[in-house]
């Protein structure tokens, strides 16, 4: 293949990047077999319990609104749990800037599966931190009871024993985790089909555990750059952007 020639560039570097080239088309196979073989999951566990949440109706409301009506007609529908549980003054920073990111794919993403942002905060004060924020398209459910987020590991309450020693935490230490969770219609019955337990799994030195990255444009983003991620961790507001 023809590659592209840039002002300037010497023999050595074109050289390089053409091998780099054959990496990246590598992985972009790997990334869509890895899809592939995510999408042929057998079929997941039925949820113990059609789980209740709240959010706020179509009249500006709160209403409860049970797992199995979120699907509205798709055959799946997509929940991220979000770190703003009741006993944080601030939402995590890290779950605050991948919601800044896909707030616009939200609308998009919402044509062929729901996507919902789950917190074990009251509904009122998930709705006025979007509002905030500025982020029309994110549709929030609050977890209050906790009894969905303690089941699909948007806490930390279900850890066995092992997993907590691995995390280095303190017994009776918890906390509200971040988590994408699958679900899909399966007749009448729902059944969780994939998880990012990433989120939970080691990771290597000197690296982040990544489970969002591939919804996370900030890291592709940074990536692209000679210097990288480093050790760069998202803030809730810079300097100058108005936010706090």
């Amino acid at each position: 293949m023809q590659q592209l020639s840039f002002p300037n560039e010497s023999a050595a570097y074109r050289d390089a990047r053409a091998a780099l080239l054959d990496a990246e088309i590598d992985l972009r196979r790997r990334i869509e077999a890895v899809a592939a073989q995510r999408r042929a999951l057998p079929p997941g566990g039925a949820v113990p319990e059609d789980y209740v949440f709240e959010r706020i109706g179509v009249h500006h409301r709160p209403e409860p609104v049970k797992l199995s009506q979120l699907f509205g007609g798709f055959p799946s529908i997509i929940l991220y749990s979000f770190m703003f549980g009741a006993e944080r003054d601030n939402p995590c920073p890290g779950c605050t800037h991948i919601l800044d990111a896909i707030d616009g794919s939200a609308r998009h993403v919402g044509q062929r599966a729901p996507l919902y942002i789950v917190a074990k905060s009251p509904i009122a004060r998930l709705e006025a931190w979007a509002k905030e924020r500025r982020r029309p398209h994110l549709i929030f459910l609050s977890d209050v009871e906790g009894r969905y987020s303690a089941d699909y590991y948007g806490d930390t309450s279900k850890l066995t024993a092992a997993k907590r020693a691995e995390r280095g935490m303190a017994e009776g230490e918890d906390w509200d985790e971040t988590i994408f969770n699958v679900f899909r219609k399966d007749g009448d019955t729902v059944r969780h089909h994939w998880a990012s337990e990433m989120s939970y799994g080691p990771s290597d030195p000197g690296e982040h555990h990544r489970a969002g990255d591939l919804v996370d444009p900030l890291w592709g983003l940074l990536d692209m750059t000679p210097e990288g991620r480093g050790n760069f961790f998202p803030s809730l507001s810079y300097a100058g952007d108005g936010r706090g």
